[in-house]
């Protein structure tokens, strides 16, 4: 027997498009025009719905607008309809019905059918991305190199922080697509840096206090004073004089004293790498661009493959300097591909404070909060612990929750306080996370008392039972799409031809669980999942137990990408 493939929405969304086309007998070109200019790209034709409200009365539709520039006067033919009514496919949700209205050719998904596929045998497989990918990423945070001195909580930056905490989430969410990932630079075990890293549930790799790379850099530094893109003081002496002699004896003399001087214009342009300010023009080589080179072709050394994509994670402050760095790698021999992710800044209205300060406030506000909810419970190891990820989760969803390339506002006047309710980012989620395990709970003591059975194979179950719309929403809008979700950053990282950045979807993560989040809780606050404990209504609650039990795992798996462990009581 085939093993069915799990229901995805894009192949779903393609085969949809398949069978509305078909061969094109019926179809109709608009435009008058020929071959294909009249024909609307694939992924257009249809789109998925996502509102309470249309997901009411259809799932998939057709606009109108499409079907007028398929079909004569937008009317479907019956063969046609009847093709896309009888969709089957790997990966493709069963279809129900369908029917063209005013808006278009609207379609209803089997629900029963989609609920049974995705719930009786474990959601696990839309847990994961879709596929594993290979290949080794290097993910490069400048704010953490030392400018001599390896930065600490108090001159760390919350731009640089932004910065840190994006790699933490890059790097969760390469590994989970089978990316081979490594971080740079590693930092001296016993900083402080290290530590507040840790408190923020970052495990950022570390070396001795007393470990030096000082070998690599004097290797590196030989290569690049022998490398073609060196800048000689003859060079610059004929370009400052127009060929005279004068101030080639100075060049020279300073050439002599140490200076290296390297042609960076050069070598992206020679190189054909695009997207690198063109005012780079020569630079300077010093000790700390050494080091920073030395960092990186250390951190690459134990790739288990030749070609390392490495990506820059740096402020917009520090992109001129990151591709400065970038350019002298490249000077010296490295032919990896390197990319730019680059954040915008982070602003504090009427107050200046460092990473440190910020993390201490947010703490600061969690606890408070916390007491202000909970009284005399909030005390001891597990409160501290609790606090602890739930300031980390604050942090990260304050940060991370905006486009990566836009400025982030915060905040952080004192009163402005952490609320542990109301759609507020990483508390509501936590908090909602906790709620299905309270649940859990709450149902296995019913099952000790025995007011409940045990929990039976999904194969014996009515997924019928699920009409609330509130459980169609979560199944449709985030079990289903969110293995594809995990896969966009590393199809990011394909796209060739977009110059030395790269633009990846960092928010959606956060934006996923914030919605999600909302919408369960308006279903958990409407509906009663554990009901009486009579038999009759033993199918629906235990139905419902399977779609809160994947959602569960749902969290569990988002908040693994932003290395958040889930609260399991509040």
């Amino acid at each position: 027997m085939e093993e069915l493939s799990p229901l995805r929405i894009t192949p779903t969304v393609r085969a949809l498009s398949s069978a509305l086309r078909g061969n094109r007998e019926h179809v109709h070109d608009s435009r008058g025009g020929k071959g294909e200019r009249g024909f609307p790209e694939p992924d257009k034709l249809w789109f998925k719905e996502s509102s309470a409200k249309n997901l009411r009365n259809r799932d998939f539709l057709s606009p109108t607008t499409m079907l007028n520039t398929l079909f004569a006067d937008g009317q479907v033919p019956p063969a046609v309809m009847a093709r896309v009514l009888s969709l089957r496919g790997s990966g493709v949700l069963p279809v129900a019905g369908g029917e063209v209205m005013g808006e278009g050719l609207r379609l209803r998904v089997d629900r029963a059918a989609a609920f049974r596929a995705v719930l009786a045998g474990g959601a696990t497989e839309y847990l994961k991305p879709s596929c594993q990918r290979e290949g080794c990423v290097l993910l490069n945070c400048p704010a953490l190199h030392p400018k001599p001195n390896t930065p600490t909580p108090d001159t760390l930056s919350l731009g640089q922080l932004r910065t840190v905490l994006l790699a933490d989430h890059m790097g969760a969410l390469l590994r989970r697509q089978g990316f081979e990932v490594f971080f740079c630079p590693t930092l001296p075990e016993d900083s402080d840096i290290v530590a507040f890293l840790r408190a923020l549930g970052i495990d950022w790799p570390t070396a001795p206090a007393d470990w030096t790379n000082e070998e690599r850099e004097e290797k590196l530094h030989k290569v690049l004073e022998k490398s073609p893109y060196r800048e000689r003081g003859t060079e610059r002496g004929r370009r400052a004089s127009g060929g005279g002699g004068g101030r080639r004896v100075e060049e020279e003399e300073e050439e002599e004293e140490g200076v290296l001087r390297m042609n960076l214009k050069r070598v992206f342009q020679e190189e054909g790498l695009l997207g690198y300010d063109p005012t780079l023009g020569t630079c300077t080589v010093h000790r700390d661009s050494v080091s920073h080179l030395a960092q990186l072709d250390l951190s690459t050394a134990d790739c288990s493959v030749a070609m390392v994509t490495t990506i820059h994670v740096t402020s917009c402050q520090d992109e001129f300097r990151q591709q400065q760095i970038a350019m002298l790698w490249r000077a010296s021999g490295a032919t990896h591909t390197q990319r730019h992710l680059v954040c915008g800044p982070v602003k504090t209205p009427g107050s200046h404070l460092t990473a440190a300060q910020y993390l201490q406030l947010r703490k600061g506000q969690m606890k408070e909060a916390s007491e202000m909810k909970y009284g005399d419970k909030v005390e001891g190891q597990v409160w501290d612990d609790i606090i602890k990820v739930m300031t980390s989760a604050t942090v990260r969803f304050e940060l991370l929750s905006t486009v990566h390339t836009s400025p982030v506002t915060l905040d952080v006047q004192r009163e402005g306080g952490v609320s542990t309710k109301g759609p507020r980012g990483g508390v509501f989620v936590m908090y909602n996370c906790a709620r299905l395990h309270t649940l859990f709970d709450s149902y296995e003591r019913g099952v000790e008392k025995g007011l409940y059975p045990e929990i039976p194979e999904g194969s014996k179950l009515d997924f019928s039972a699920l009409k609330e719309e509130g459980e169609w929403l979560l199944l449709f809008n985030y079990l289903i799409p969110f293995s594809e979700l995990l896969d966009q950053s590393g199809q990011a990282l394909d796209c060739e031809g977009g110059g030395a950045r790269v633009n990846v979807k960092t928010e959606q993560i956060c934006k996923f669980l914030v919605s999600l989040s909302k919408d369960f809780s308006s279903y958990y606050n409407r509906v009663h999942v554990l009901g009486e404990p009579l038999p009759h209504l033993f199918n629906q609650m235990f139905c419902r137990l399977y779609l809160l039990r994947a959602l569960r795992e749902l969290y569990h798996s988002a908040l693994e990408t932003l290395n958040l462990p889930p609260i399991r009581q509040l």
